[in-house]
């Protein structure tokens, strides 16, 4: 169970989100849509935990996984290094295998396309399976093929580890496909709504 409860976040004089209170039960998907500089990722951050300058209370698991709309990943690490560093009982060879990457383990990141570095995101958020998914436009700047690939891994891998999952996107055809319940965070400062 995630339960989120801002009420209030500022950078400065700027209040960015205002009462916003949502939950989600474990296992469940949700998508937050939103126009740009709205505050998604401010309030993916709050959820995360990598900004605690705000007033009010989160609750999340403790086993989180993040997937950011970059790969972030180490450049000068192998391919299976990027996921044993971080999960180190990891079982890398298989991780990979679940994205297509079972061949690649001994590349660089630099050595890999856009949408490599995005299936090898996702094995390392997958590698130890996650209570709680967080993605942050993860399919951002994506072919059409490359899309659909990438949305398809991410069904499999949530099906079959149903981590509670939070996922902020541009695309209503995303969230509509991923999520159980869409939210839309607007105004300013940025409040959340639920439509059917």
């Amino acid at each position: 169970m995630i339960r989120v409860e801002v009420a209030a976040k500022s950078f400065g004089s700027a209040q960015i989100l205002r009462d916003v209170c949502f939950e989600v039960s474990t296992g469940e998907t949700v998508a937050i849509l939103g126009p740009s500089g709205v505050g998604k990722s401010t309030l993916l951050n709050l959820i995360a935990e990598t900004d605690l300058d705000f007033d009010g209370q989160i609750t999340t698991p403790r086993k989180k996984a993040i997937v950011f709309q970059e790969p972030t990943l180490m450049p000068w690490r192998s391919v299976a290094q990027n996921i044993s560093l971080i999960h180190p009982d990891a079982n890398v060879p298989n991780a990979l295998s679940k994205v297509g990457l079972g061949d690649k383990g001994d590349l660089f990141p630099g050595q890999l396309s856009l949408g490599q570095q995005r299936r090898l995101a996702l094995a390392r958020a997958f590698a130890d399976p996650p209570e709680m998914l967080i993605m942050d436009e993860p399919f951002v700047s994506l072919d059409a093929d490359t899309l659909e690939e990438m949305l398809m891994l991410t069904e499999g891998l949530i099906a079959e580890t149903k981590p509670t999952t939070i996922f902020v996107t541009h695309s209503q055809s995303e969230a509509q496909r991923l999520a159980a319940r869409v939210l839309h965070l607007n105004g300013s400062p940025a409040t959340i709504s639920e439509r059917s």
